[in-house]
């Protein structure tokens, strides 16, 4: 590919291109070539129903986990190829054509068009580009709420788009399609793997549950709860030194089952706050494990189990329980059993709370710790370990090729 780039009113070249192109880019009215129809569903569950969201095209079961909606009689009907438009955050990037299903039907809330006279490969990678964002941008005026803005119809078909020669759009369709296509088997190993942890942990724990070699110990016989601070995200920073601060946010959405001190960026407290009052045994240490005890879901009691805490001063933070065991476990053994659905199926009758879920200190305690032999303890924590690496390995690569296609996107399209 060759880097070019030139413009005048109604020609344009991107950054980058292939060998062999280097015929300007044309200006091409958006309204000519989407045609927007409205076919209508006349009963009841005429077809499968889908949602258009700015990471993609989805069954609405899996956004939403259930059916959406009293009726669905009047949805619009789509089939492949259908180029789908949010009405309310366009700008944002909730623009789709579909790809992924053969056909289904949205809501009336979505707009729907054929493309025709250019690549609909070449447009499906485009639409979720930077430059799709600024080209839908500019056709909003502002609306109810930072986050809503209107879209003036004419004004969008108006717009000039500028697409390369038929050829080139199939080069360059050819290309992102095969980027997306290796991100999307990247995420479907990201699935299968995190399925297969799951059932083996499940496996794993049932097994010592029912064997004889095991100890069941009830949890405030071997745990020790310490004290926790309520610093909000206010009183945190990202980078630089000071005391680490484990938040329960980032115990339910950033924490695995163990936290490395020494390699994950935790947030410190800002050094005006007071931490004067917080003993020497509130700081962690490895083999400590911190509870998220609030959460709006049934995430609540996710936790994470501490290593690399040495020389790092680090205080369990706002709606967390910070525990302590009082018998020698082997490493990691503890985060991969607490996060286990052996355990979590002990918690659940425990949980308090509608909107938001709550889990108390008193409850907590009343829970049992599968307690093997050292050995089997280290064997457990060994296996669950190696598969977060393979999973952490698939994620890093999933994002390599996410931040390639990005880039390429910029440079590829004007």
């Amino acid at each position: 590919m060759a880097n070019v780039s030139s413009s005048n009113g109604l020609e344009k070249r991107p950054k980058l291109r292939f060998p062999g192109f280097d015929e300007p880019w044309k200006a091409t009215a958006f309204g000519d070539l989407v045609h927007e129809f409205s076919n209508r569903t006349k009963v009841e569950d005429e077809d499968v129903l889908l949602s258009a969201a700015i990471e993609g095209m989805f069954l609405n079961t899996e956004l939403f986990g259930h059916q959406r909606g009293a009726s669905n009689k009047g949805y619009k009907k789509i089939k492949y190829g259908t180029m789908v438009l949010s009405t309310q955050n366009l700008h944002l990037g909730n623009a789709n054509v579909n790809q992924r299903f053969e056909h289904g039907m949205v809501s009336p809330a979505y707009k729907t068009y054929d493309i025709s006279g250019c690549s609909i490969d070449l447009i499906a990678q485009w639409i979720k580009s930077d430059a799709a964002k600024r080209f839908f941008y500019y056709a909003t005026t502002v609306g109810a709420s930072v986050c809503r803005r209107n879209v003036e119809w004419d004004t969008l078909y108006g717009q000039s788009l500028f697409l390369p020669s038929l050829p080139e759009q199939e080069k360059i369709a050819n290309l992102l399609t095969l980027l997306s296509n290796r991100i999307e088997k990247q995420r479907q190993l990201i699935i299968a793997l995190k399925k297969y942890k799951r059932g083996l942990s499940n496996s794993l724990f049932d097994r010592l549950s029912a064997g004889s070699e095991s100890r069941l110990c009830i949890f405030g016989d071997m745990m020790t709860i310490l004290q926790n601070n309520t610093f909000s995200r206010d009183n945190l920073s990202v980078g630089g030194n000071g005391v680490r601060n484990i938040h329960y946010g980032d115990v339910l959405i950033r924490y695995g089952a163990v936290l490395d001190l020494h390699s994950e960026n935790v947030p410190v407290i800002n050094a005006e706050q007071d931490i004067s009052k917080f003993s020497a045994l509130s700081y962690l240490r490895n083999g400590d494990v911190v509870f998220a005890d609030t959460a709006e879901d049934y995430t609540v009691g996710k936790s994470t189990e501490i290593i690399g805490a040495e020389n790092i001063a680090a205080l369990s933070g706002l709606h967390t329980i910070p525990c302590r065991p009082q018998d020698s476990f082997a490493p990691m053994y503890l985060g991969y059993y607490f996060n286990s659905d052996y355990f979590k199926k002990q918690l659940y009758p425990m949980i308090q709370g509608t909107k938001v879920s709550s889990i108390s200190k008193s409850e907590i305690i009343k829970t049992k710790i599968i307690v093997p032999c050292l050995q089997e303890q280290a064997r457990i924590a060994s296996i669950m370990s190696a598969l977060d690496d393979r999973i952490d390995a698939a994620k890093h690569t999933t994002k390599d090729l996410i931040d390639l296609r990005s880039g390429l996107l910029q440079q590829l399209f004007i």
